[in-house]
Formats: C-alpha cells, sequence, structure tokens
C-alpha cells in the first residue's frame, strides 16, 4: 500500500507563546530577583518596585519588536537597570536631596530588624560606589551573572566587566576599611 505524505498526520503548528503569556511567565520567574537588584541600586523598595515594574510593562509594549525574544530578560535586566539610573538622576536634580537615598521614607522596624548590621554597613558601601561600579558587583554577586550576561545586561564589554568588577572590589574594601575604623 502505498502510503502519500499528505495521508499522514501533520504536526501542529508550533506558535510562539501571546506577549501576555510570555512576559506572565517571565514576571513569575525573575520580577523578584529584579526588584531584588533595584532595592541594592536604589536603597528604596518602593521605587525598586516601580522600576521593574516599568521594565516588565515596557517589555509588553515592545514584544513583538523584540528581535530575540530568548534574550527577553536580558532585556528586562537592561531596563531596570536604566529605571534606576534614571531614578538616581532625578534624585540627584532635586535641590538638597542625596541622590543615592533620596528622602527616604521611613523604614518599618521589621525592615530594620531583618538586615543585620554588617548587612548594612555592606549596602552603605555600595551606595556609595560610583554607579556603574554598583551595577556591575550587583550583577556578578548578587544575581550571580557571568561575564558574559553582565555585559549584555549592562550593554558593555566584557573586559570592561572585568576590570569595573576589579577597580570596584577594591573600592568597596578600602570604604569598608574606613567603616571599620
Amino acid at each position: 500500500m502505498k502510503v502519500n505524505a499528505t495521508d499522514l498526520p501533520q504536526p501542529a503548528p508550533v506558535t510562539a507563546p501571546a506577549p501576555a503569556e510570555a512576559v506572565t511567565a517571565l514576571y513569575r520567574a525573575h520580577a523578584l530577583g529584579l526588584i531584588r537588584l533595584a532595592v541594592v541600586m536604589l536603597g528604596d523598595r518602593p521605587a525598586a518596585e516601580d522600576a521593574a515594574q516599568e521594565a516588565f510593562c515596557g517589555l509588553y509594549r515592545r514584544w513583538h519588536s523584540l528581535a530575540d525574544p530568548a534574550k527577553a530578560l536580558t532585556y528586562v535586566r537592561s531596563s531596570v537597570i536604566n529605571g534606576c539610573r534614571t531614578v538616581l538622576r532625578r534624585r540627584r536634580r532635586q535641590r538638597g536631596v542625596d541622590p543615592l537615598t533620596g528622602d527616604p521614607p521611613g523604614e518599618s522596624a521589621e525592615a530594620v530588624a531583618l538586615i543585620s548590621e554588617e548587612h548594612r554597613q555592606v549596602l552603605t558601601a555600595m551606595r556609595r560606589l560610583p554607579s556603574r561600579q554598583r551595577e556591575v558587583l550587583v550583577l556578578r554577586f548578587y544575581l550571580d551573572l557571568d561575564e558574559v550576561e553582565t555585559a549584555a545586561s549592562m550593554r558593555i564589554s566584557r573586559g570592561t566587566v572585568k576590570s569595573t568588577t576589579s577597580r570596584a572590589l577594591a573600592a568597596l574594601g578600602r570604604i569598608l576599611g574606613e567603616q571599620q575604623s
């Protein structure tokens, strides 16, 4: 018996997930880590949540123009970093406001209790670093990204990630040493 190709069952066409489904899945998997990234960058949880949320909204709006949807996480991570930079610039423009801490909303008692004194010292020292150094340390050691992922997120070369990491660690060590004295 001769079988034609048209007689065989055809596989269902593979379709890409709808933007809402794809962004929702990405949000569920990575929102918390991106909010943490923004908290370390900004020192302010509400502003960090806003920066992460705006990044995901931007991803949803631009989903169809993504060159490679597989790189959506890198896109969102870069958007969060850029959102943090924008918040820091706005704070800097406000007269008399420290760009790293802004007019900090009062920390809740439970937030203060959850962060050890040593952790608080490291975060304070991190906030004294230049923004690029702070960003590279957060991506490399807090989010545990490798050099290539960090470079893609920051849109810099791998060599710049290496040199910036080295300088940032040295500066962080000096700052923490000053705090111990």
